[in-house]
């Protein structure tokens, strides 16, 4: 393959959701791009598919996907891998991810984005289906980091360093959740500092933001509100280590108009903006 040169812009886009795709193609907001989840759009035709044609017309595009299940004991799933491939062909998105985690045993898809136990053993398997994945796409992907609630064992390393063996291994990206990893540090105890000081900073190509709630004494990558004080000053701090990486806010659950959307990403583009000027 290529050395890494995904080319996204520069800049904050927002997660496309169906409620706002009339919005999108009427009145052509000033955002550098959009991110789809590529699992809503492996249909062979339909409005959906209409629709985001004429997103791609006027923006690039990233496919986010939540299937390969990438550390699964499960084969990969070639039916699944196929309609991918084909949607990406179609639509030709700048850049494809994942998630480095495993959602689904004994063929049972279970719609949790499931931890892995952070062992050597685990990175070589992970990595080779990444591989595999990427060879079947005939482009790197990247992987992201997933929000964690208790820590699989047996594990030989922190998850960054884990995160960091996987992509070297898979010589693919990282997608670089700075909410998961504020969720992920408070629910385990970890400091989100460390880990984005070891992150290498070359693989990672994009960022997300997302809002958290809070339940009994857990935080939850609910996806279902506004970007959280916390995780903004570790944005800003995950700019001012990695780069002014191009950055997506994501919005899942309860998805607001899209006036407050774009809010949001006009906050996270301003910490864009300075941490490019101090750069």
């Amino acid at each position: 393959m290529s050395p890494l040169t995904t080319s996204l812009p520069a800049g904050v886009g927002l997660g496309l959701r169906s409620q706002h795709f009339e919005q999108v193609v009427e009145g052509r907001p000033a955002l550098p791009f959009f991110e789809a989840l590529t699992d809503n759009y492996l249909a062979d035709g339909g409005p959906a598919l209409a629709w985001l044609e004429r997103v791609r017309a006027l923006y690039p595009l990233s496919f986010h996907g939540v299937g390969l299940s990438l550390g699964s004991s499960d084969p990969l799933d070639e039916a699944y891998l196929d309609r991918v491939a084909s949607a990406v062909d179609r639509f030709e998105p700048s850049w494809v991810s994942d998630h480095l985690c495993w959602t689904s045993v004994d063929g049972r898809h279970l719609h949790e984005l499931l931890p892995l136990p952070y062992t050597d053993e685990v990175a070589t398997f992970v990595a080779e289906r990444i591989l595999r994945v990427q060879d079947r796409l005939k482009r790197r992907i990247g992987i992201e980091n997933v929000s964690a609630y208790l820590e699989m064992q047996p594990s030989e390393m922190p998850e960054w360093e884990f995160l960091a063996l996987v992509a070297e291994r898979a010589d693919c990206e990282i997608l670089f959740d700075v909410n998961n990893i504020y969720v992920s540090g408070t629910n385990l105890g970890f400091d989100p500092q460390k880990y984005i000081s070891e992150v290498p900073a070359e693989r990672v190509v994009q960022l997300h933001l997302a809002g958290y709630s809070v339940e009994e004494d857990l935080l939850l990558d609910s996806h279902g509100s506004p970007v959280q004080d916390p995780v903004w000053k570790l944005y800003r701090n995950t700019l001012e280590k990695l780069g002014p990486k191009p950055t997506i806010i994501e919005w899942d659950k309860d998805v607001p108009d899209f006036d407050t959307l774009l809010n949001e990403a006009q906050l996270a583009q301003t910490v864009f903006d300075e941490a490019l000027r101090a750069g």
